[in-house]
C-alpha cells in the first residue's frame, strides 16, 4: 500500500490567515482612498485621475504564461486560475531571471494548496520555464530574453479523496468527528480539516482550560483507495478561573474602568468566548482604536489564569456628516459633533442637528428640523448598566401633520446577559401640532419601559438567529389630565442557506396598540400609528398609510400591524439582489380591524463592505392612494430590518 504524510497545512493555515487579513485591510483603505497620484477610487473603482504610480522594477524580465487546469469542474478550474499570479499578473515583469523561478514555486504552492482544499491530494502541478522542468533549473538560471519568457503550468487535479478515518487524541478523545463536519466516507479538504483542529482546540479551552494545545495533526493520504486518513490531538491542561486583570497602553481612560467594564475581573471560570465578548465589548465603546487580551503562559500558584487587556486610544473628539435620499420623502443632511471620553471612563457627548425633506418641498419652512444633545455613560452603578440622557428639539412637517417639540428623556439600560436588554426610564415632552384635529399643545409625562432580546449573528447583515422586542408607554396628558399608554411588540427572524449563506429568508412583524383616552384627538400626533416609508411599508410615503377623515385629511391611529418578507440573494461576493414585499394596516380601533390593508413590493441591490452592505430598494405600492405615491426609492447602509 502506497502512503505519503501529506505536510505544510500549518503553514497553509497561516497563508490563509495573512490573505484574509491582506483582503480585509485592502477592502477598507480601498473603500475611499486618494493615491499619490492623485486618484479618487470608491469601492476599488477608480472614478478619476489615474491609479497609483507604476514601482519600477529592476532588471525587468518581460514573460507569457498558460495554465491548463486539467478540469471540467468550472469552480475548481476558476480558482486554479486565480491561484496563477504568473498567469493574472503575465503583463507585468518581474526582476531578473531568478525573479521568475521564485514567482513559479510560489505559484505551485499555491496551486498544490487549491488541490488539498479540494480534497485532491493525488494532484500534480508541473512548471515549465522556457522548455525546462523548474526543479531542473540551475540555482542561478539564464531565460533568453530576446522576447517574452514562455511559461507553461500543466495541473493534473486527480480525483478527490473521501475521508478514510478520523482519531482524535489526547482532550479531545470521545469527541464526534461529525459535529467538526468530518464524515467518513465523505470529501475532506485541507480547509476542513484545519477547521476542524482549531475548533477542537476552541472547545477543549471553552472547558475552562486555557492552556490546552494542538499536539498532533497528521494528514495520511492513501493513493492506491483514494482516501485520507486523519488524526488530530489536543493536550487539555487544568481547569482555571480568571485571575487578576492589568491594564496596559491607557493614556485617558481610567485602567480601573476598563477592567471592570471588560467584566473580566469578577474571577468567572475561563472561556474563550467570554474574552472574545469583552473585546467587543470595549470596541464597542469607541475609544479605543485596537484592543487585545492576552493570556498568561502559566496559571498561578493559585490555579488562576492571569489576563492582560492591551489597548490603544483612538481620537475621542470627532465631527461629521451624513446623508440619505427617499424619491417620496426627499433628501437629508445631518451634522454632528461628538467626545467619546469626557471624564476619563468613556462618557461620550453628541451634539447633532438635522435638516429633511429637501426636495419634497421647495419651503424651507416645511423642512424637518431637528437638534438635540445626548450623554451616555457606560457602566453606571454597575457594569452592565448604561445610563442615557437626552434633550431634543424638532420641527416637523409631514403630509400628515405639523409638530413642534422639546422633549427630555434620562433612561437606564440594564444587561440581563449577551441577549436580553431592559430599558427604563422618565420622559417628558411639549408638543405644539397642527393636524386634522386643528392646532393643540400637549404636555406629557411618560415612563417608557423596553424588554429587546437579540439573537442575530450580525446586527447590521443577519444571516441567522432573531431579534424581538416588546415596549410600553404609560404617559399623563397634563393639560387635558388624560392617561394613556402605548404598546408595541416586533419580532424579526433569519434563515439562510448554504454553505456561505447566499440565501437568507427574512422575516418581519410588528404591531403595536395605543388605550386609555375616548378621543383620539387626547393623544398627541407624534404618538399616533401612522405607516408607510421605507422602515415600514416600502412603496408608499413617510407616514401615507392612515385613516383618513372625509376631507381625506390623515388622522393618525390607536393601532397598527405590520409584516415584511425579504429573499437576500447574494449573486456574487459583493453584489446581492432583494426582492421584498410589505403589507401593513392603521386602524382607529384599539386592535387592527384590517379593513384597509395596505402592501409595497419591489427589488432591492446590495453591495457589501467592511462596514455593512449598502442598500438601495426600489418599491411599488400595490394599492396606491388616489393621488398618492406612486413608487418609491430607498438608499441607506445595512439590511431593511
Amino acid at each position: 500500500m502506497s502512503k505519503s504524510v501529506l505536510r505544510g497545512m500549518a503553514g497553509g493555515a497561516q497563508k490563509l490567515r495573512r490573505a484574509a487579513l491582506l483582503v480585509a485591510s485592502s477592502s477598507v483603505l480601498a473603500l475611499c482612498s486618494i493615491s499619490d497620484a492623485h486618484a479618487l477610487k470608491v469601492f476599488g473603482i477608480t472614478l478619476f485621475g489615474e491609479d497609483e504610480e507604476e514601482i519600477e522594477v529592476i532588471n525587468p524580465v518581460a514573460y507569457n504564461a498558460a495554465i491548463d487546469t486539467g478540469t471540467t469542474d468550472e469552480d475548481l478550474a476558476e480558482r486554479l486560475q486565480n491561484a496563477a499570479s504568473l498567469v493574472n499578473d503575465d503583463e507585468q515583469p518581474v526582476s531578473g531571471d531568478l525573479g521568475l523561478v521564485v514567482k513559479a514555486r510560489e505559484d505551485r504552492d499555491r496551486l498544490v494548496a487549491v488541490l488539498y482544499e479540494d480534497a485532491r491530494y493525488g494532484g500534480t502541478v508541473h512548471i515549465t520555464i522556457q522548455g525546462r522542468d523548474l526543479d531542473e533549473l540551475p540555482i542561478n538560471p539564464t531565460f533568453d530574453q530576446t522576447q517574452p519568457v514562455p511559461v507553461t503550468i500543466t495541473v493534473v487535479p486527480g480525483p478527490p479523496f473521501a475521508l478514510g478515518s478520523v482519531n482524535f487524541e489526547g482532550a479531545a478523545a470521545g469527541r464526534n468527528p461529525a459535529n467538526y463536519d468530518l464524515i467518513v466516507g465523505e470529501q475532506a479538504g485541507s480547509r476542513l480539516i484545519l477547521k476542524a483542529g482549531e475548533q477542537l482546540l476552541v472547545d477543549v479551552k471553552a472547558g475552562g482550560r486555557p492552556l490546552a494545545r494542538l499536539t498532533e495533526r497528521k494528514v495520511t493520504a492513501d493513493h492506491p483507495t483514494q482516501t485520507v486518513h486523519v488524526t488530530l490531538g489536543v493536550t487539555g491542561g487544568p481547569v482555571a478561573d480568571l485571575g487578576t486583570v492589568s491594564v496596559k497602553g491607557a493614556r485617558t481612560v481610567e485602567p480601573d474602568f476598563i477592567a471592570s467594564y471588560s467584566r473580566l475581573d469578577k474571577g468567572n471560570r475561563y472561556s474563550p468566548e467570554q474574552l472574545r465578548k469583552a473585546s467587543e465589548r470595549l470596541r464597542e465603546l469607541g475609544v479605543f482604536s485596537s484592543v487585545t487580551i492576552k493570556e498568561a503562559d502559566e496559571l498561578t500558584p493559585a490555579g488562576t489564569l492571569p489576563l492582560t487587556i492591551e489597548v490603544s486610544e483612538g481620537k475621542h473628539r470627532y465631527f461629521g456628516f451624513g446623508a440619505e435620499y427617499s424619491s417620496l420623502d426627499g433628501a437629508g443632511l445631518q451634522a454632528y459633533w461628538g467626545h467619546r471620553n469626557l471624564f476619563g471612563e468613556a462618557e461620550s457627548l453628541r451634539i447633532e442637528g438635522e435638516v429633511s425633506g429637501i426636495e419634497a418641498t421647495t419651503d424651507v419652512e416645511t423642512f424637518n428640523y431637528s437638534a438635540g444633545i445626548t450623554y451616555i455613560k457606560p457602566g453606571a452603578f454597575v457594569p452592565e448598566a448604561t445610563f442615557e440622557a437626552r434633550l431634543r428639539a424638532l420641527s416637523e412637517t409631514p403630509e400628515s401633520y405639523e409638530a413642534q417639540s422639546v422633549i427630555g428623556t434620562a433612561a437606564i439600560a440594564y444587561e440581563l446577559n449577551e441577549t436580553d436588554l431592559l430599558k427604563a426610564g422618565g420622559e417628558i415632552a411639549w408638543v405644539a401640532t397642527d393636524d386634522a384635529f386643528g392646532e393643540n399643545e400637549y404636555l406629557t409625562f411618560g415612563t417608557p419601559i423596553s424588554f429587546e432580546r437579540d439573537a442575530r449573528d450580525n446586527e447590521l447583515n443577519p444571516t441567522e438567529g432573531y431579534r424581538a422586542t416588546i415596549a410600553a408607554y404609560p404617559t399623563y396628558e397634563a393639560y387635558n389630565g388624560t392617561i394613556f399608554s402605548s404598546f408595541e411588540g416586533s419580532v424579526s427572524g433569519y434563515l439562510g442557506f448554504g454553505e456561505e449563506d447566499n440565501l437568507v429568508l427574512a422575516g418581519r412583524l410588528a404591531a403595536g396598540t395605543l388605550i386609555g383616552v375616548d378621543e383620539l384627538s387626547d393623544i398627541p400626533a407624534t404618538r399616533r400609528f401612522f405607516a408607510g416609508g421605507g422602515g415600514s411599508v416600502r412603496g408608499y410615503a413617510y407616514q401615507e398609510i392612515s385613516p383618513y377623515n372625509d376631507a381625506n385629511e390623515a388622522l393618525g391611529g390607536r393601532s397598527y400591524a405590520l409584516a415584511s418578507f425579504e429573499v437576500r440573494a447574494r449573486v456574487t461576493e459583493n453584489i446581492g439582489i432583494v426582492p421584498f414585499i410589505d403589507v401593513g394596516t392603521v386602524s382607529t380601533e384599539i386592535v387592527p380591524d384590517f379593513s384597509d390593508i395596505r402592501a409595497g413590493a419591489g427589488i432591492g441591490i446590495r453591495y457589501a463592505t467592511p462596514f455593512g452592505p449598502l442598500r438601495l430598494d426600489v418599491a411599488l405600492p400595490l394599492q396606491p392612494y388616489e393621488g398618492g405615491s406612486e413608487y418609491g426609492i430607498y438608499a441607506g447602509i445595512g439590511q431593511a430590518f
